[in-house]
């Protein structure tokens, strides 16, 4: 198994190598413009949820708030097993992995946490039904995004 494990880092750090190399490419193609992105999805989420501005300008500081605390969760979360796959403390294969499940889980369990606090804020300036519509034009209008990235993406590469 543990032999698995270095070889599971070895192709780990070719990908990550190949990954330095693509992302010297894609540094050197125009970025995504995070203002105007931003803007996009304010303006969709505003229409489909039938946010009025006031509404809106309450919501969306509270959104960007929640994605920024959830974004800094999972890098923690993402150096902390990066770190405990280097099993330095010298773990069997059963206990590393183990607590690797223990550590997906408290990060599970922080994100519902997050969700929970956030929730309440969100219905302090939304009724149930816009924050509800609100969250699924988040999601559709991040779907939609994705889509075209991907499109965009497979284009470039032909």
């Amino acid at each position: 198994m543990r032999k698995s494990i270095l070889i599971l880092c070895s192709v780990l750090m070719l990908s990550v190598c190949a990954f330095s190399v693509s992302m010297q490419e894609i540094l050197q193609e125009p970025q995504m413009n995070i203002e105007e992105f931003e803007a996009r999805m304010r303006e969709y989420v505003t229409q489909a949820a039938g946010l009025t501005q006031v509404e809106a300008d309450k919501y969306f500081p509270l959104s960007r708030e929640l994605q920024r605390r959830l974004l800094e969760l999972n890098r923690s979360h993402r150096e902390i097993v990066e770190i405990m796959q280097l099993n330095e403390a010298g773990l069997s294969d059963e206990e590393l992995f183990r607590q690797l499940l223990e550590k997906d889980v408290e990060v599970r369990q922080q994100q519902t946490a997050l969700d929970l606090l956030f929730n309440e804020k969100f219905l302090e300036v939304l009724s149930p039904e816009k924050l509800y519509n609100a969250r699924v034009a988040e999601r559709t209008f991040m779907m939609r995004e994705l889509i075209i990235f991907r499109e965009q993406q497979q284009q470039q590469e032909q």
